[in-house]
């Protein structure tokens, strides 16, 4: 991919990059969409797109009927690397409301739905305070309500936290609890309240579930026909019959939870489980030492996530 000139101001460059991203996704762009994407003049829109015909020769012609400009036959990207799934995230995030249009440069929205899970509101106030005592290796005291059946009610809690994690339905933060003496998952949604900043106790370097790394590796369900095994190696961005995912140890149960990879699924029907661990024994080794590293630090009988 060709690299704008290092002259060119980045408020251009940006513009001849959503300039691309249109005629690229879109097909086509008009003087008017540069103008209401970035508040710029008529002349100032018409000068981006002859600086980028001047940049990327051959890659536009003029439709006349439609007033636009589109895509040549002989289009080459020049200032951008499509992606498609940086195209499918913007879309996502205009169907779940998370980015305004203008946001996501996207002008054709296709009529999109997606499978939405119910908002888990995290106080603003509370997550700037974990970020703080994350940034400057602190602690903080956290009124958090456990699902523990020890602990019924919100209890206050001094923890060290030292990074994010996100299963894909909840984010939690990684910390150290100066009550329990061990790193937990602290859900973001069940802090209820902060206060009184500290002295930060064992730090992330300490943390053996999120320093160490395991290789998970996923194949094809083996009773799926050789077409199906062919596609499902595809949608996985599979190579020779298998992906390798590097997943941190604390999060191994996540990730198998989410793939449905935690009891046995060869014997789940293929049709529901397209994917199966290659390297089994060597996961189930991990899961085991995982427990074995949370039972080895705990000074509690509480369960690793609170």
């Amino acid at each position: 991919m060709d690299h704008v000139n290092p002259g060119i101001r980045w408020g251009v460059e940006q513009r001849l990059e959503f300039i691309e991203f249109r005629l690229f996704w879109e097909g086509g762009v008009r003087r008017k969409d540069i103008i209401d994407m970035f508040g710029v003049s008529v002349p100032q829109a018409s000068k981006d797109l002859a600086l980028y015909q001047e940049r990327a020769p051959g890659n536009v012609d003029y439709d006349k009927s439609a007033k636009r400009y589109v895509a040549s036959r002989d289009f080459k990207p020049k200032f951008l690397q499509p992606d498609s799934d940086g195209y499918l995230s913007r879309l996502r995030s205009l169907a779940e409301g998370l980015a305004k249009p203008a946001e996501s440069w996207i002008g054709y929205r296709p009529d999109t739905d997606i499978a939405l899970t119910p908002h888990r509101e995290v106080e603003p106030v509370g997550l700037r305070a974990v970020l703080d005592a994350m940034r400057d290796g602190k602690s903080i005291e956290v009124l958090y309500q456990s699902m523990s059946d020890i602990r019924t009610d919100p209890v206050w809690r001094r923890m060290s936290p030292h990074a994010f994690g996100y299963d894909g339905f909840r984010w939690h933060a990684r910390a150290y609890c100066h009550i329990d003496e061990k790193f937990k998952d602290f859900l973001l949604p069940r802090i209820l309240d902060v206060r009184s900043p500290g002295p930060g106790g064992a730090s992330g370097q300490d943390d053996a579930l999120w320093q160490e790394h395991v290789a998970v590796e996923i194949t094809p369900h083996p009773q799926l026909t050789a077409s199906q095994k062919t596609v499902v190696a595809k949608d996985y961005g599979m190579q020779d019959g298998k992906a390798v995912l590097s997943v941190r140890l604390a999060m191994l149960f996540y990730v198998l939870k989410r793939l449905g990879l935690l009891r046995d699924p060869e014997k789940e029907k293929p049709r529901a489980q397209h994917i199966v661990l290659l390297n089994k024994d060597y996961v189930r080794a991990a899961q085991k030492r995982a427990e074995f590293y949370d039972v080895a630090a705990a000074r509690s009988d509480q369960p690793q996530q609170s």
